[in-house]
């Protein structure tokens, strides 16, 4: 999820019965971000993920 629309991601997971789901956040916008911004947010978002499942 980009940063301008974790609100209604948040509402969303709440609508759907999940209100503590988690999720990953990058920075918005993804279409100006340079290729190396773009790698360095992959990279955050794949540890967090991993952090996630050592989790359950």
């Amino acid at each position: 999820m980009t940063t301008k629309f974790v609100s209604a991601a948040e509402l969303m997971a709440k609508v759907l019965g999940m209100p503590d789901y988690q999720f990953s956040v990058v920075e918005h916008p993804l279409s100006s971000a340079t290729d190396e911004q773009l790698q360095q947010q992959a990279s955050s978002v794949i540890e967090h993920i991993g952090q996630l499942m050592l989790k359950s």
